[in-house]
């Protein structure tokens, strides 16, 4: 198996053919997508998990007042 390179040295690999602007840009507008949702998603994690354990503790307040008036 036979590799070649595209480009001749680390300057023309990051200038992309005169696309760099381009090309960089779009790898940025990526990563800066996927951080987002990463950070969304550890925040709705986080507000999901709060209201499940309110609603435990909600629900264990019943039980303790069901099981006194009773």
């Amino acid at each position: 198996m036979n590799l070649t390179f595209q480009f001749a040295s680390a300057a023309e690999f990051f200038e992309m053919g005169g696309y760099a602007f381009y090309v960089w840009l779009s790898y940025g507008v990526g990563a800066l997508a996927l951080a987002a949702l990463v950070v969304n998603s550890l925040r709705k994690r986080k507000t999901v998990l709060k209201n499940i354990a309110k609603q435990q503790a909600r629900e264990e307040r019943l039980r303790q007042h069901r099981s006194k008036a009773a």
